[in-house]
């Protein structure tokens, strides 16, 4: 008993107690993840905190500091021979480098891509649950989903949970009747249409590299070389970004995986240019 008395244990009634509101004898099943299906459309967490209340309290001046800053450089483009897109692997919480080899381009299906640009687990996540939409999209009505509309249902996804703490940027990449798409979306519901984005802490190196040297009529080795550099530049400036650059190719036929380099060769070629 005294060993019960220090370790804090609880009876499995009073645990119960404190899991279900009073009156209440059963767990209610609740949604497992957003679908578009329900009337109510909510993402199930476990009963407690409020994610944003949580997220608040994680400052200096309530007594606990978790630094929740990320780290990451991704950079995509349109060209005439397709989207290129580009994004270094180095995962970050702060001044901890967690990882420095994660695939920041997530496969969504054989005609679409996006990438991960912020919190890691928000992505995968909410880009895993756009490539189940886009699949049953494509059983139902016979023909995969455009570009344009399968970044609408993720922005859709962001505006239900906007202000909730998601952690967010990412861009759809993909190629239907219209040609090459491309658009940016984040966790607040913004939805862009563009030529050229570059996400994460180290986007303004990357800016600067594909400004430079871009042009709409590149060839398709001219665009890998570019999208090399300008990921190889920002994680040489960026100290949170880092690892391999991974490079994917979104042609008519569908995306090829182009290269996955270590920057740290990559800068030693381009040191004549960067010393």
């Amino acid at each position: 008993m005294a060993l019960f008395e220090v370790s804090g244990f609880k009876s499995y009634s009073e645990l119960r107690g404190q899991i279900l509101p009073a009156g209440q004898k059963h767990l209610v099943d609740r949604t497992h993840h957003y679908n578009f299906g329900t009337k109510t459309q909510e993402f199930a967490f476990p009963r407690g905190v409020e994610p944003s209340g949580f997220l608040k309290s994680c400052n200096r001046d309530g007594g606990v500091c978790i630094d929740l800053n990320h780290g990451t450089t991704t950079l995509a483009f349109k060209f005439r021979h397709g989207v290129i897109v580009a994004v270094d692997s180095r995962a970050s919480a702060g001044r901890y480098l967690a990882s420095n080899d994660v695939n920041k381009v997530i496969e969504i299906n054989p005609y679409l891509l996006g990438t991960m640009s912020g919190s890691a687990a928000d992505c995968q996540y909410w880009e895993r649950l756009l490539a189940k939409e886009c699949r049953l999209y494509k059983l139902r009505n016979n023909h995969r989903i455009s570009v344009a509309a399968a970044s609408k249902l993720l922005s859709n996804m962001m505006l239900g949970y906007r202000g909730m703490g998601l952690s967010m940027g990412s861009m759809i990449c993909g190629w239907d009747k219209e040609g090459p798409g491309l658009y940016y979306v984040d966790d607040n519901g913004t939805r862009l249409s563009g030529r050229m984005f570059s996400t994460g802490c180290g986007n303004s190196y990357a800016y600067g590299v594909v400004d430079s040297g871009y042009r709409e009529d590149m060839t398709v080795e001219e665009a890998y070389e570019l999208g090399r550099r300008g990921i190889a530049h920002a994680t040489h400036r960026d100290a949170y970004s880092g690892g391999v650059v991974n490079m994917y190719h979104m042609r008519e036929n569908g995306w090829i995986k182009v290269c996955k380099e270590d920057v740290s060769e990559l800068i030693h070629r381009y040191r004549e240019g960067m010393f």
